[in-house]
């Protein structure tokens, strides 16, 4: 079980209050993680079930979580995780190089001593994730370094747009990542980035963000795929703990 998996379950054991807030942020968790393909399922009753609150709070978190284009909520329909058809995933991947790539553009030579050695500690923690083959720990290092991105723009907007298809991009990779890919890792890209925008070189910052998503798009099996997903699992609590 992972660690925040590990906070779910204590904070239930313990009584502490959830609320819909906490839940968006785990269920967000969860997706950014891969370990809620899209099309999963999210029935009310079984997730208010593994937080431990009732089904108004769950349908606040659905609601918001809906918002955030993280699920599908239709009417009279079970919520599910969104499944991206190929046409946006190809969409997503095009706006995203286009916003990130202005994005890191705009950072070029402007981003502190500060942020830029938490770049390379990111950087670096990826490497080693994917050197002990901890593809979650992998993902969450790569996430961090482009939410940086988006948290230092110089264009507020630009960032808002970049974080919203940073998890766009979670998503849709998650549904169409090759099954038998272990990862998705691409060596040498962020070193290579982070070097241009220390350097100051717009341009190079620019087109290695540009190649980065294009070889990434690359390693997607753009055909779908479903899953059989044990909501309890992956979100608190196994069926014998339940």
């Amino acid at each position: 079980m992972q660690e925040w998996q590990e906070e779910v379950l204590a904070e239930v054991r313990a009584g502490s209050r959830i609320s819909d807030r906490d839940i968006v942020d785990k269920v967000r968790r969860a997706v950014l993680m891969q370990r809620l393909p899209p099309g999963t399922r999210l029935p009310e009753v079984t997730l208010g079930e593994v937080f431990g609150v009732s089904r108004s709070v769950v349908r606040k978190a659905l609601t918001r979580l809906a918002s955030e284009h993280v699920v599908d909520q239709r009417p009279n329909q079970v919520a599910r995780v969104r499944a991206p058809s190929i046409e946006e995933t190809r969409e997503t991947f095009a706006a995203r190089r286009l916003v990130e790539g202005e994005v890191a553009a705009l950072l070029a030579g402007r981003l502190d001593a500060a942020s830029q050695a938490r770049l390379a500690a990111e950087a670096r923690g990826e490497i080693e994730a994917h050197g002990r083959g901890d593809e979650p720990a992998r993902i969450e290092h790569s996430l961090a370094i482009h939410h940086l991105l988006a948290e230092h723009s110089p264009n507020r907007v630009l960032g808002a747009m970049l974080t919203d298809l940073i998890l766009r991009t979670s998503i849709v990779i998650a549904l169409y990542k090759r099954p038998n890919l272990a990862s998705c890792f691409l060596e040498g890209d962020h070193a290579a980035l982070l070097a241009a925008l220390e350097q100051g070189d717009a341009e190079a910052a620019r087109e290695g963000i540009q190649r980065h998503l294009e070889s990434l798009e690359a390693l997607l099996d753009l055909s779908p795929r479903e899953a059989s997903i044990d909501l309890m699992a992956i979100l608190g609590r196994s069926r014998e703990q339940a």
